[in-house]
């Protein structure tokens, strides 16, 4: 196995510096895209689509629960089917909602396995997370009849929007809170951010708790 060059301290030092400063400008690039997403122009999501949860049928407006807005990502766990390794994978290192929901975030699977193929796959995976059964139909709406998709919806009374969605490798760096949120409408809401005039924003770090606090 080739392993890196061995350097002294001040080499050594010198070189993490320059990949720090070059982390930096990734970092102010990633503000500046963010800035960018909650911007994006947002398009109406029909919300007469109805799915099935572990209490009964629910709308998609009841995803929401709610909080104002929402991210769903479609998780490839056909009827008759194996669950998809990579979107196990997204789920498994998801945040805890909290966070999330402190932002005015809720988050929700959806898949065309039955409540009860989910339900025994949340317990062997130790998830809590909401996860329903869509259909057809809503898959088609949403071209996630055979692959999977993240997507962001604002709710604007009995309205809904899309405002953002990705798929691929698009997906692989989101998990952390920041991430989540810095692909919604409102952003993390801190008061550095770019953000359009009239979007809720506040002091940073002050509303951040123990996810058992808020």
């Amino acid at each position: 196995m080739s392993l890196p060059q061995i350097v002294d301290e001040q080499q050594w030092r010198e070189s993490n510096a320059a990949l720090i400063e070059k982390e930096k400008a990734a970092t102010r690039a990633g503000d500046a895209l963010a800035a960018e997403r909650r911007r994006q122009p947002m398009m109406a999501f029909d919300t007469g689509f109805e799915f099935d949860g572990p209490s009964g049928r629910v709308s998609l407006l009841d995803l929401f629960e709610d909080r104002p807005q929402l991210v769903l990502y479609h998780f490839w766990f056909p009827e008759d089917g194996e669950p998809c390794g990579g979107c196990s994978m997204f789920a498994d290192q998801i945040t805890h909602l909290a966070h999330l929901h402190a932002r005015g975030v809720s988050f929700a699977l959806v898949s065309r396995a039955s409540q009860e193929r989910i339900a025994a796959y949340k317990a062997r995976m130790g998830w809590e997370i909401p996860w329903y059964t869509d259909d057809l139909a809503f898959q088609e709406y949403c071209a996630t009849t055979e692959f999977f998709r993240f997507q962001v919806l604002l709710r604007d009374g009995d309205d809904a929007y899309l405002t953002y969605e990705t798929t691929g490798r698009g997906s692989e760096a989101i998990g952390t809170v920041w991430s989540f949120l810095d692909r919604t409408p409102y952003g993390r809401q801190e008061e550095w951010e770019d953000t359009p005039e009239g979007r809720p924003q506040g002091p940073p770090y002050q509303w951040w708790r123990k996810h058992d606090q808020y």
